[in-house]
């Protein structure tokens, strides 16, 4: 019993030294190592964190060493959770946890998986959640005291291996060691990411008046309305944001081939109903998601990436391009958000007249993944209550499609527009769909469906254009941001493209100084803008001397 005893001690320790090795080392970005690094250059490391830790408690008295290591423990279990966290956002968003900031995102993520993968996987995930936390911080606190514990019984051993580790630290740092680009074995991972999370405060701060010098700064904010959109008075101006639209599903050859066969092709039926389009690029502020952060940034032509600024944004009165469109009284205008499923306060600062959402869109069919309505519904909807009402006033319009939402799975398909009805037949549609569990298990399967979705929206957004669509029409399409890394990798741009739609050619005359490419799709070497400079481009372009600039 006694040998039984020594051995279970010693699995103790070596457990409680593992797991503090691995919250240590193992970098915030593993899911991102370069391809073909091996998995070991994430671990294979030497931590200064435990080298500096292990000289603190080797010349504190007892007492003190174990409230120290408790309170170590206890941090580190902190700093571990943020990192876990960080890995899922770099995974998701291809950036880094803000602990400052991104706290609202928590919501957002909740009422994804939610009506992703319905309340058992909801639940599921939100057990797996707590389980990890509460265990990663038990686990820390309990592994420091035992470690602490080991190096006052064994000082000598203790001291031999600091000097050791901090030799052979200096060594690995001067020399810059590493088995795969910027992953170094001389670790400094947790320190890096301690001081990451100490700055962030006075960074928000700093980012909070940034902003408010930013959104005051308006060079519109006193045009008399008379002097607004004259170029576009007497048309219906639609603003269509399709969801996870980005450049590589025009660009990337693993993803774009279906994609630019439909906007080849979308260009010559557009063409055969007498419509020209332009195209170009814009930089979004987000990638992955945080849709709502590129909505506000192109509506109001303010730099958007993150909560702080949106809450600050969507709390003031910042003119935005729909506002603007009813500041002049020329134009009803209307918000079509399918993928709002509760209360939206935002509707009015963007200066809609009509908010449709998930509710009010008269869908009866299901759910496809994400998406509450699938697309085309979503234009019938639209067309039934305001574009095809007689006599009405001119519409300014902002649609926002999310058939292309993550998961993408499963997936509505086109069909005749005379019968889509309450929406009832997409129940056949979806059953035959694939579930995003089973697509979810393989990364090319990932790739290929989110492709599917994209052509599947902008399909249907060219049929609608023309099987609806009149003289006066102007259709500003654009993406929100780039999908996930898991389908254009670690490395691709934020960069989205963006097309104008007219059936008059005046009005591509007032955008001709854009240098946009002819066409659906735009040219790799076509101008690429910021965002937020797209409100003030298109309020000049279409101003009273627009024309001539």
């Amino acid at each position: 019993m006694s040998r039984l005893r020594r051995t279970a001690a010693w699995a103790g320790t070596a457990l409680a030294a593992l797991l503090v090795f691995v919250a240590l080392v193992v970098p915030d970005q593993v899911t991102r190592l370069p391809e073909g690094a091996p998995w070991w250059a994430a671990v294979v490391r030497v931590p200064i964190e435990a080298v500096a830790v292990l000289a603190v408690l080797l010349v504190l008295p007892r007492r003190a060493r174990t409230v120290t290591a408790t309170v170590l423990g206890a941090l580190l279990g902190v700093l571990t959770v943020l990192k876990i966290i960080d890995i899922g956002f770099f995974t998701v968003l291809a950036r880094a946890f803000d602990p400052v900031l991104d706290w609202p995102l928590f919501a957002d993520g909740y009422r994804f998986v939610r009506d992703s993968f319905g309340p058992a996987g909801l639940i599921g995930t939100l057990a797996g959640v707590i389980v990890l936390a509460v265990g990663v911080l038990a686990g820390s606190v309990l592994a420091v005291r035992r470690l602490a514990a080991v190096t006052a019984r064994h000082t000598t051993a203790a001291r031999a291996g600091l000097a050791s580790a901090t030799a052979a630290w200096l060594l690995l740092a001067l020399a810059g060691t590493s088995f795969a680009p910027g992953v170094y074995v001389a670790s400094d991972s947790m320190a890096t990411l301690t001081r990451d999370s100490v700055v962030s405060v006075p960074a928000a701060l700093r980012d909070r008046r940034a902003f408010d010098r930013e959104v005051g700064d308006d060079a519109y904010r006193t045009t008399p309305p008379a002097s607004l959109l004259a170029g576009l008075r007497g048309k219906d101006v639609i603003f269509a944001v399709v969801e996870s639209y980005g450049r590589s599903a025009v660009q990337d050859p693993t993803l774009a081939g279906p994609v630019t066969s439909l906007l080849t092709r979308g260009t010559s039926q557009l063409a055969a109903k007498g419509y020209q389009a332009r195209s170009g690029f814009l930089t979004s502020p987000t990638a992955g998601g945080g849709s709502w952060l590129a909505h506000s940034t192109f509506q109001s032509g303010v730099w958007i990436d993150n909560e702080q600024r949106y809450r600050g944004l969507v709390s003031g009165d910042r003119l935005t391009l729909t506002s603007a469109f009813a500041k002049t009284g020329a134009w009803r205008t209307v918000g079509v958000e399918p993928g709002l499923t509760y209360a939206w306060p935002e509707g009015s600062f963007y200066g809609y007249q009509q908010v449709y959402d998930s509710h009010t869109l008269g869908y009866a069919g299901p759910a496809f993944g994400w998406s509450p309505v699938p697309d085309q519904y979503t234009l019938k909807a639209f067309t039934d209550r305001e574009y095809a009402v007689a006599g009405r006033a001119p519409l300014a319009a902002e649609i926002t499609f999310v058939s292309s939402h993550t998961p993408w799975a499963p997936q509505p398909t086109l069909t005749d527009w005379n019968i889509l009805g309450d929406g009832s037949l997409y129940t056949q549609q979806h059953a035959a769909g694939r579930s995003a569990t089973d697509v979810w298990k393989d990364p090319a399967q990932v790739r290929t469906e989110y492709t599917k979705s994209i052509v599947y929206t902008l399909d249907s957004l060219i049929s609608w254009v023309t099987t609806y669509g009149n003289d006066n029409l102007v259709l500003v399409v654009y993406g929100d941001h780039q999908p996930a890394p898991i389908v254009v990798g670690d490395n691709a741009s934020h960069d989205v493209p963006v097309s104008i739609i007219t059936h008059d050619p005046a009005v591509l005359d007032r955008v001709a100084g854009w240098g946009w490419t002819a066409g659906l799709q735009p040219a790799p070497a076509a101008p690429v803008w910021p965002m937020n400079d797209f409100r003030d481009k298109f309020l000049t372009a279409f101003g009273p001397t627009g024309a001539h600039r």
